[in-house]
């Protein structure tokens, strides 16, 4: 990629991050009853926050619980805990969430403010 192309594609991506970050709330609207279930899910876990943060569907469960730590079991029944929730896409093999979250979504204590 040549230098003018990786700049512009920087820029898009600047961009789309303050569509993302001016969209939230309305996104955050629109998705609260899926929220409302992955908060239930992973609870106060934070390998399970972590895990859930990875999901983004380039990433084996295997390749998860390597960058993160979490135990392969545990992470085996968070993804079926997800997928039974719809909060996943795809098989689960490399597991994608179905919704958008911001980065801090576990941080806020359980409100999407």
């Amino acid at each position: 990629m040549d230098e003018i192309s990786a700049e512009l594609l920087s820029t898009v991506r600047e961009i789309r991050d303050f569509v993302r970050l001016m969209a939230e709330p309305a996104i955050a609207e629109r998705d609260r009853n899926l929220r409302i279930e992955l908060r239930r899910i992973v609870g106060k876990s934070v390998p399970g926050a972590k895990a859930v943060l990875l999901m983004d569907g380039t990433r084996s469960q295997t390749a998860i619980c390597n960058e993160i730590g979490i135990n392969k079991g545990q992470l085996s029944v968070l993804v079926k805990q997800l997928n039974s929730g719809k909060l996943l896409s795809g098989d689960g093999k490399e597991p994608k969430l179905a919704i958008p979250i911001p980065v801090n979504f576990f941080e806020g204590g359980g409100t999407d403010e």
